[in-house]
């Protein structure tokens, strides 16, 4: 029994309701590649990447950039490279990084034989703009000796003047096919370590042409809706398409484009994947929405125990419910939550109605028992370090 201040009354305890459990989607199988030391394709987790905001030539910056995303949950990381002293700047970031780091290489070929030189895990390229056959080649070449792998990233946006030519514009078929015409031209060297992108500013266009591109190939697929804007309209974009892809087993890597810190892309590309049941959540807040019903301020108490629980790391869903129409059974579902009204609220955990509390007292309460809850949790995995930052 949980010692909380004894003004918390004990309630009685309604029948336990059953989680429901359902498997993630299951996947379209796709070749396995290695982005040194981490998979991607087959049966490997599908993985969170973003890109660095600070130039890449300023190292100790960009590496911090990357210690950031990965602190956040990032399993990949990008650097551009638009300038030489970028490129030479790459083996030290190499080196020193933790997570494997890709070198995003437009119009200079020469870049991308120094990104493979210089150890970096991946290289992507983009058959818009680097349009000569035999430095395609020959960078798949390199890449085969060095074991680094390649991304083919097709844009909506920069398309060879040709192949817009030849399909009157970026339609799904269009960068499907410009994305097929360089995978040939890898395997015609014997390269094969290869994912692809074809990406899309429109989430439905981008949806098209994943979907096309899954039935023509089985290459790895890395999924993105490109310069999906600001933090808020992005991640609904975002959602959308990587969403709906994940959920008919397309996709093996992911990022979330944002015009925001690249830490919101990795927390946005981890809920994705947490939605789906496709990564292990961490602590998820549900609540009521607006509505006529609630009994309390819920749009308040939600935004105040979000906060409070900030911190916490565990797999825990806490839910925050206002009425008595969904409220006592959406919070007996999660594993820690409270149904609101009336100047009170009834604290459920695991099913179990532990606490009434008055309604002041309902954001100190849940932080109290999650934090609690934690604790077990991070005991039960031999965790001694504290759970809440």
């Amino acid at each position: 029994m949980s010692t909380f201040p004894d003004h918390l009354p004990m309630a009685p305890s309604p029948a336990p309701v059953a989680n429901v459990d359902l498997p993630p989607p299951a996947r379209k199988p796709t070749r396995k590649i290695r982005l040194g030391p981490l998979e991607v394709g087959g049966d490997a987790p599908i993985s969170v990447q973003t890109m660095t905001v600070p130039p890449t030539h300023e190292a100790d910056l960009t590496l911090q950039a990357i210690a950031a995303a990965q602190a956040a949950g990032a399993d990949i990381v990008r650097v551009a490279v638009p300038r030489r002293e970028d490129a030479e700047a790459l083996a030290y970031i190499a080196e020193h990084a933790r997570i494997p780091v890709i070198a995003d290489i437009h119009f200079q070929w020469k870049y991308a034989v120094m990104a493979i030189e210089a150890g970096c895990a991946g290289v992507r390229i983009n058959p818009g703009n680097i349009k000569k056959h035999d430095k395609v080649a020959l960078l798949g070449r390199l890449a085969d000796d060095a074991g680094v792998a390649i991304r083919i990233g097709v844009n909506g946006g920069s398309l060879e003047d040709a192949i817009l030519e030849e399909f009157g514009g970026p339609t799904p078929e269009a960068m499907v096919e410009s994305a097929l015409r360089e995978i040939r031209l890898l395997e015609d060297v014997g390269f094969h370590d290869t994912k692809v992108s074809v990406k899309h500013s429109d989430p439905w266009v981008m949806i098209q042409t994943y979907r096309l591109l899954s039935e023509r190939t089985d290459y790895p697929l890395h999924l993105g809706v490109t310069e999906a804007g600001p933090l808020k309209t992005g991640s609904i974009k975002s959602s959308v398409g990587i969403g709906a892809l994940l959920a008919e087993g397309i996709g093996d890597t992911i990022r979330v484009s944002l015009s925001a810190d690249p830490v919101e892309e990795v927390k946005a590309g981890i809920a994705i994947l947490e939605s789906l049941h496709l990564r292990q959540r961490g602590l998820d807040v549900v609540s009521c929405p607006s509505c006529g019903r609630a009994q309390v301020d819920v749009w308040t108490l939600a935004e105040d125990v979000q906060k409070g629980l900030e911190g916490i790391e565990a797999p825990l869903r806490v839910a925050v419910m206002g009425c008595v129409v969904n409220g006592p059974g959406e919070a007996r579902e999660a594993d820690l939550g409270v149904a609101a009204g009336n100047g009170k609220g009834d604290i459920i955990k695991k099913g179990e109605k532990i606490a009434t509390v008055r309604e002041e007292d309902i954001v100190e309460a849940l932080v109290h028992f999650a934090s609690e809850m934690a604790e077990e949790i991070r005991a039960e995995r031999g965790e001694g370090s504290p759970v809440v930052a």
